[in-house]
């Protein structure tokens, strides 16, 4: 099978024989709408959408023979279409978004015939839309890829206002030029809202979490069975797992994605593609990218992942990105670091966790680094955690988080974070296991009477966890048997422990541990 990796152009994939999956269906629903805006994360399609709909638009219809919209679409007419990429350069350039846009005005201006007496890029976009509707016949298709990232490269630095200035006057030239236009996408990884970029023009119909999109971009389970099922088949036989495992796999390591309370299973098209092509389980999509400027907006609001990751949100707090408020919610989910995970049709209200193990994995990883100030310390430890948890060694366990502690550099960073504060060792800890992604960890699980501290579930024990900051272990294990925490577990196979941890400010560590 020939795998479209680094391939984004339609065009190109179909003349080679690459493997298409075919969302033609949704392309043509896609197309009878007027102004849409779509974001999804990095390296999740969009670029393929958007040649995709170039093709459509521009009636090149050979190249959709055999695909699913040849039976919806019957008249194959061909509009002017203008296609804007953003997605390539450094836009902390103050004049690059300008010299981008003038470079697409010399070659349309050319092409139809316009000879520009203005230098303002509105003006003269507006004037070679015109222009190619009275030479055509036909209205306007405006294509923008990656239409943010000449924001997120300047993200929080003083260029960003003048780079939304920049785009504000490229957006408001839809409306001007409204009569002028067929159909309108701009693509990208986040939404912007309460800044200018889209204030000088009617605004796009949101179409990023309408259900019916859902599978837009990514691959869902049917579409990867009916494409892949021989490839993995293949690949199971090389890595020594039955079919049923391979797929089990897959789904942990790149699959859960939900962009809508449909919750449809979305897997990462660019790490499915790349696992299948290599015929093994890597982190391809967070190894192409560092999301370090999540990191510093979780320092700058001084907030952590456990306790973003343990309430349930209104759509409205995570689905724009408010810049003025710097609350990092809706840039972690919209870059795909977070996705939807439940949601309460009673009150309309959502859970948002991580995707999946590849995208838990590396973000954990990047949190602990920055919060422990070590590197390879962290992963070296959970190693050796997995071991015990799988082995059951609790006094192993015990003495490796003690010494783990006492290697945590004690300095102005950490006096800000605070010792004398339950919440730091219990972050301490959360980091930990959710880094142990072969297990499952419930951090705070509530029942009626209150919430565990932390509850990891292993494929043969259950670990029930309680802390105390300058108090006694006996207090800890009180409390999980008069909250209740074992109950949900009470017919549960798996043998259960209850862990009572009482940290000492003082020494800044473990002073007593039981178990029961």
């Amino acid at each position: 099978m020939k795998y479209p990796i680094g391939t984004q152009t339609f065009k190109t994939l179909i003349e080679e024989g690459m493997v298409y999956v075919d969302k033609t269906d949704l392309v043509y629903q896609l197309a009878q709408k007027r102004i849409c805006f779509f974001c999804r994360p990095r390296r999740f399609g969009k670029s393929l959408l958007i040649s995709t709909l170039d093709s459509y638009f521009k009636g090149e219809k050979d190249l959709f023979k055999g695909l699913k919209i040849e039976g919806l679409e019957n008249e194959w007419k061909q509009y002017p279409v203008f296609r804007i990429d953003f997605s390539q350069g450094n836009f902390k350039d103050s004049d690059y978004i300008a010299n981008v846009m003038g470079n697409y005005l010399d070659k349309w201006e050319a092409e139809y015939g316009v000879v520009s007496k203005y230098t303002e890029i509105g003006v003269r976009f507006y004037n070679v839309i015109a222009a190619a509707h009275e030479k055509t016949g036909q209205k306007a298709v405006i294509l923008v890829d990656e239409y943010d990232k000449p924001m997120l490269d300047v993200l929080m630095e003083p260029q960003e206002q003048m780079n939304r200035d920049a785009l504000k006057e490229i957006y408001s030239t839809f409306k001007k030029a409204d009569e002028h236009i067929r159909f309108v996408l701009l693509t990208g990884v986040t939404k912007f809202s309460q800044v200018s970029v889209f204030s000088g023009f009617n605004q796009p119909e949101d179409i990023s979490m309408k259900s019916e999109f859902d599978a837009l971009c990514g691959i869902t389970k049917d579409e990867l069975t009916a494409y892949f099922d021989d490839e993995i088949k293949a690949m199971a036989k090389e890595l020594g797992y039955s079919k049923e495992e391979m797929y089990l796999r897959l789904k942990r390591q790149y699959d859960g994605y939900h962009f809508s309370e449909k919750m449809l299973d979305i897997f990462n098209p660019y790490s499915v593609l790349n696992a299948l092509n290599d015929r093994k389980l890597d982190e391809y999509w967070f190894a192409t990218g560092t999301p370090t400027y999540l990191v510093k907006l979780i320092d700058r609001h001084k907030t952590n992942i456990k306790d973003i990751l343990s309430r349930q949100y209104a759509k409205k707090y995570f689905i724009d990105y408010k810049a003025d408020t710097e609350d990092p919610l809706a840039m972690i989910y919209q870059s795909g670091y977070l996705t939807i995970k439940g949601y309460d049709r009673e009150d309309f209200t959502y859970t948002l966790d991580f995707p999946n193990n590849e995208v838990c994995n590396g973000f954990i990883d990047l949190l602990a680094n920055d919060y422990f100030h070590q590197n390879g310390e962290t992963f070296s430890c959970v190693l050796s955690i997995n071991k015990m948890l799988k082995q059951c060694r609790l006094d192993d366990l015990r003495d490796t988080l003690t010494g783990f502690f006492a290697s945590i550099p004690y300095n102005a960073n950490y006096q800000e974070r605070a010792w004398s504060y339950e919440s730091h060792y219990h972050y301490t800890l959360y980091l930990i296991f959710r880094l142990l992604s072969c297990y499952t960890t419930l951090t705070e699980k509530a029942n009626s009477r209150g919430r565990a501290d932390i509850i990891v579930e292993t494929n043969d024990y259950v670990y029930i966890f309680e802390f105390k900051l300058d108090g006694t272990a006996a207090e800890a294990l009180k409390q999980i048997d008069d909250k209740g925490y074992a109950e949900p577990y009470a017919a549960d196979s798996r043998k259960l422990f209850k862990i009572g941890v009482a940290f000492s400010s003082e020494k800044r560590n473990i002073a007593e541990w039981e178990v029961v």
